[in-house]
């Protein structure tokens, strides 16, 4: 074949579709059957593929487009959150790992220069293949899936210190390291400032411009080329593309365009991303774990325990729950992608030796391979854990300040009963508090976020820090005796976890759950919810209510419509918010005079001064139009002055609001 490129994807390809289909069936995640995938086709098993470093390259993208779609599914705010998590959890994260690695790697004879390289090597963690797994687990909105966000940014941001400090550390330095340093933080604040500056002012107008000519081939060229030329740009001031990728999501999601940029660019990313875990593999020797297995195996375990150790020593003042804590050491317990590249540039700075290299290879491939397993396992490990007593004693002693983070509930003898139990200080939180207030309800609200927490106590509510899936703050919130429970947070897994908890508290109390997505109901309702509320679907009912009555569809008609589609997928029958009073309100506007209609509910015969109630009738009496009569569900056809209207029809008038309002009070008058 002319070209070895097309050779080496075709082969990659078709031996991926094999490979996939088998873990499938064994049930193994696919990002596993890529990386078995790499190994079988790299140089050191089949030698099928001629050209793997044009592989990496392509790999490359498939990184950029991870970061990119990242990004556009996130916003400045977001960003703006977890900046405390990014400087802070990041900095200790890396630093603390970095210095035990090295006081280890001293202790077993190396230089210093090599002991903190190989800290450098094994403080990083993979970007791509972390937030992978947690977007197909739903769990990058939740608290421990922002933190591993955030610490994988600043790890991406690291990476460029330290390659500058490879020079230094192997005494190949010609130049001062301070100066190198100082003209890096230059170039990145230049960066910076262009994307800031091109988000603001050039990309608003651009993407105008660009959706105005309703061409989807130019949209894509675009937002691709600006997901490519921001990358090179990051990558020329000697920062990583796939930050730059990242940052141009970042720009994009704060457009309106964003949603449709992410279903355009998700096909590409996927097949490129695919590259990324292949070409990973292919760096796999398997000959270096055949020769030393039980020194390998060893090493691997001891990484990935070590950093499972370390990060969550480094991320607990992040002020965030025990449970998160350790779920994030579980999701960054691997070496990442980008200590690939470090590795490299020590090769050939003489900071480690080609045997070590290869070692460092199998260990971090290995990581990476137990990565999903790894991650599976996280919750029932971590649900084991919390049900020891340390874990809730020490965050109360962690979280303990001037302000108490963790206010203490009433004693045994006066705890609360009957009371509303609201878990989650969101929107929804906050908007239940209010409904509370107005009734004069007992409430008690819990919430994970100690910031959250911290601002609720300033205004005077009773809010109590903790995890929800703890029994022992169930308890104390006086679970057992509430009336009502409602779970408003937006972690899937956690949600299921705490309904089950609640309802082996609470056998009787009703528990409303709400749910992002429609699937996730029926685990819900396994676990004990009394109901649950899908954002999706009461969107799409609310929607549906909404485009009925704007074509005069009967209130009754569409009600009885929702209610079949509730009955229809088990859900909770609640009446929806478009009430007759707030349909009524939705008319057609014309010089003063509305569309409207109204229910015949009662016999009209002979009801004004004896006259039958008939076409003639209202337009005499009431100065209405009468358009049409919906009778048993068909429309009349013709109307005459001479039509009369019967009990149950439904009419079609339009009139002045006040002509309207008093046709219904005379047939509310006559109904009375």
């Amino acid at each position: 074949m002319n070209n070895p490129l097309l050779h080496d994807l075709l082969i990659i390809l078709l031996l991926s579709v094999g490979v996939i289909l088998l873990f499938n069936r064994i049930k193994l995640p696919a990002i596993i059957g890529y990386l078995v995938t790499g190994m079988l086709a790299g140089p050191y098993a089949l030698g099928l593929v001629n050209g793997p470093h044009q592989v990496d390259q392509v790999a490359e993208l498939g990184v950029a487009l991870l970061m990119f779609t990242i990004g556009l599914e996130f916003s400045v705010q977001g960003l703006a959150r977890i900046k405390r998590a990014v400087f802070v959890g990041g900095t200790l994260q890396v630093g603390l790992t970095v210095a035990v690695v090295a006081v280890l790697s001293l202790a077993a004879g190396s230089s210093v220069g090599t002991a903190v390289f190989w800290g450098f090597l094994l403080s990083l963690s993979s970007t791509a293949i972390v937030l992978k797994l947690m977007q197909e687990r739903m769990e990058v909105d939740s608290m421990h899936g922002q933190i591993v966000l955030a610490i994988l940014l600043f790890q991406d941001l690291v990476v460029v210190p330290m390659m500058l400090l490879i020079p230094l550390l192997s005494g190949q330095t010609t130049g001062s390291p301070w100066l190198a340093l100082g003209l890096m933080l230059v170039k990145i604040m230049a960066v910076l400032a262009a994307v800031v500056l091109g988000g603001r002012y050039l990309m608003p107008r651009l993407l105008l411009a660009v959706a105005r000519t309703r061409s989807r081939e130019l949209f894509l060229l675009t937002i691709i080329g600006t997901c490519l030329g921001v990358g090179w740009l990051t990558d020329e001031a000697g920062l990583s593309m796939a930050l730059g990728a990242f940052l141009a999501g970042l720009i994009i999601s704060e457009s309106e365009y964003s949603y449709e940029a992410v279903s355009n660019v998700l096909p590409f990313r996927e097949i490129f991303a695919s590259f990324f875990f292949v070409s990973i593999g292919m760096l796999f020797d398997v000959h270096v774990l055949l020769d030393r297995p039980v020194a390998i195996v060893l090493l691997t375990t001891g990484v990935i325990l070590l950093k499972m150790l370390l990060t969550p020593m480094a991320t607990v003042n992040l002020r965030a729950p025990v449970g998160e804590v350790l779920l994030t050491g579980l999701a960054l317990a691997q070496v990442g992608e980008f200590s690939f590249v470090l590795s490299r540039a020590g090769l050939q700075a003489g900071l480690i030796t080609p045997d070590s290299y290869q070692v460092f290879l199998a260990i971090s491939v290995l990581t990476m391979c137990c990565t999903p397993g790894v991650m599976a396992g996280a919750r029932p490990l971590v649900d084991w854990v919390m049900r020891l007593s340390w874990p809730l004693r020490y965050e109360r002693h962690l979280h303990r300040s001037p302000a108490p983070i963790v206010p203490a509930l009433p004693a045994p003898a006066t705890q609360l009963s009957d009371h509303l139990v609201i878990v989650g200080y969101g929107l929804n939180g906050r908007n239940l508090v209010r409904a509370a207030k107005f009734a004069n309800l007992t409430y008690v609200i819990l919430e994970a976020d100690a910031d959250k927490v911290h601002r609720g106590l300033k205004r005077g509510e009773h809010i109590v820090y903790g995890d929800v899936t703890h029994e022992h703050v169930l308890e104390h919130l006086g679970v057992a005796r509430a009336r009502v429970v409602v779970i408003a947070i937006s972690d899937p897994a956690a949600t299921v976890r705490a309904v089950a908890t609640i309802r082996r508290i609470n056998a009787t109390g009703c528990i409303l759950v709400r749910s992002l997505y429609v699937y996730e109901r029926k685990n819900l309702y396994h676990v004990g919810a009394t109901e649950v509320i899908a954002q999706e679907q009461e969107t799409s009912l609310e929607m549906l209510a909404h485009v009925l009555t704007r074509f005069v569809v009967p209130l009754p008609d569409i009600e009885k419509l929702i209610t079949e589609l509730r009955h229809g997928s088990h859900a909770m029958l609640r009446p929806h918010s478009m009430n007759k009073a707030a349909w009524s309100s939705i008319h057609a506007c014309l010089a003063g005079a509305e569309l409207a209609s109204v229910e015949v509910d009662t016999d009209p015969q002979y009801c004004f001064d004896g006259e039958t109630l008939s076409e003639r009738a209202v337009r005499e009496r009431f100065d209405l139009c009468l358009l049409a009569i919906r009778r048993n569900g068909t429309m009349l056809e013709p109307l005459t002055t001479a039509t009369v209207i019967e009990q149950h029809d439904t009419l079609y008038v339009f009139g002045k609001p006040a002509k309207v309002a008093a046709l219904e009070q005379e047939l509310h008058a006559v109904a009375a």
